[in-house]
């Protein structure tokens, strides 16, 4: 890694932030388009419109003494559909990298965060290698552009996640072969920006960010082991051994086989698969999951009562329950702040690459006072646990440079809207009623802003 101080700050992605879906040429998105069962919660259209407030934001990120903040561009926003490129799309983010760096703010930016333009997925998506061949494309504008002062980039969100929870991410269910064909795309679009970063980007260091979280077995019955096994497998070592490692898992690999889907590296792609690694490891974790063998006639909802575990179920691998020794927050999420410390540790152990984690956070119902005040104690204590486990893995030999909370400013959740709040600092907009989107401060922003001087001293 580049000599640089342990990065504290925050998180966020463009089209849950931006707003301003029509304005300075972006095209649409996934996001603008993907069916809506719930017309109930905020679109994106607006958002918290940090595209017209990015300079508030970022001044009251400095003010809380974040020295880092992870972004995503909007791919719509700098390439047209024909391909070619949008200045004012560079335009814009010129202003956000330049108004970052004038606050002694270090831009660590994901290029691409579920928001795939949308006629690309029209043309096929991921499904489609010429979407490979457009990723390239659009990061090689970026890393052409932008590499003279951004030197710390991500590929592409969570792709485990976009993969495995495509209904509640994107809007639509796609079917195992078309998911694994999408996986294989997507990892050897990644390949392709580790190299091209590698060469165009001065001292450009470039990193995976999947969505971590270890998996347990419910018990030690043998089964439920193996259950674990196979789904850390095809949940989180299938991306990162590919990035770090140059291979397709071996349990992930036969797993596909058994369902009959053969998946191998092709030759035109062995030499980009295996000349290019990245610097370190961008780090999601939210919580764990649980799995257990699916017995016969077992129905998939048995055993669950959180909000993650509906979405995990291999028939005859493995079958996601709760946790019954965790606690679950207000959107029926399990809080398990050892398992990050766990995750990191067996990332570490797997690949030995430094880690940013960036993104970990609560969502929560946040109430504004009369005066202007949020009192998220609730988050305050979350972020102490977890900043414990960070600091019980670093203890143990993980080499963690950053920890970048979900998220610096309150964002659109993609499916429950501005109701579920992460950020350190409050939009004040419903989801029926923009308002004015005043920023306020919460109470955990006065703590972080206490956490990182005392840190950074020390």
């Amino acid at each position: 890694m580049l000599n640089q101080p342990f990065f504290w700050g925050a998180s966020l992605s463009a089209h849950q932030t931006e707003g301003a879906i029509d304005i300075d040429g972006k095209q649409p998105s996934v996001q603008d388009t993907r069916p809506r069962n719930d017309h109930s919660i905020a679109d994106f259209s607006i958002a918290v419109d940090h595209y017209h407030h990015f300079d508030e934001d970022f001044q009251m990120l400095a003010k809380m003494n974040a020295n880092a903040l992870r972004i995503s561009f909007a791919w719509t926003r700098i390439m047209n559909q024909d391909g070619s490129v949008n200045q004012r799309g560079l335009n814009h983010y010129d202003k956000v990298i330049n108004a970052m760096l004038a606050l002694d703010i270090t831009p660590i930016v994901t290029t691409y965060h579920f928001d795939l333009p949308d006629t690309l997925q029209q043309a096929g998506g991921w499904h489609n290698p010429a979407t490979i061949e457009a990723y390239r494309q659009y990061t090689r504008v970026l890393f052409e552009h932008f590499g003279d002062r951004v030197k710390y980039w991500l590929t592409i969100n969570e792709p485990n996640i976009m993969l495995l929870a495509d209904t509640k991410i994107l809007g639509f269910h796609d079917t195992n072969e078309g998911c694994y064909k999408s996986y294989y795309n997507i990892m050897i679009a990644e390949k392709y920006a580790f190299q091209q970063c590698h060469e165009l980007v001065p001292e450009g260091k470039i990193g995976p960010v999947p969505n971590i979280s270890y998996v347990y077995p419910l018990s030690s019955k043998p089964e439920d082991v193996r259950a674990a096994l196979d789904f850390n497998a095809i949940r989180n070592w299938a991306y990162l051994d590919f990035s770090v490692r140059c291979q397709l898992n071996p349990v992930f690999k036969a797993h596909l086989a058994q369902l009959g889907i053969d998946l191998n590296i092709l030759p035109e792609h062995e030499s980009l698969v295996a000349e290019n690694r990245p610097d370190f490891i961008g780090f999601n974790y939210y919580t764990t999951a649980t799995v257990s063998f699916p017995q016969a006639g077992e129905a998939r909802s048995a055993g669950v009562s959180d909000q993650q575990s509906e979405d995990v179920y291999e028939p005859n691998f493995y079958k996601g329950v709760t946790n019954p020794y965790l606690k679950k927050n207000a959107f029926n999420w399990t809080v398990d702040p050892l398992g990050l410390q766990t995750s990191l540790e067996q990332t570490n152990d797997r690949y030995g690459l430094p880690i940013i984690i960036t993104e970990n956070g609560l969502g929560a119902y946040d109430e504004l006072t009369d005066d202007n005040k949020i009192h998220d104690q609730y988050r305050i204590e979350y972020l102490q646990q977890h900043l414990a486990a960070v600091d019980a893995a670093k203890a143990n030999g993980v080499e963690v440079q950053g920890y970048l909370p979900w998220s610096s400013i309150d964002l659109i959740s993609v499916h429950e809207g501005i109701r579920k709040r992460y950020g350190f600092i409050y939009v004040d907009r419903t989801d029926d009623d923009p308002k004015e989107m005043k920023r306020y401060p919460k109470d955990s922003y006065y703590w972080f802003q206490r956490v990182i001087k005392e840190r950074s001293n020390r």
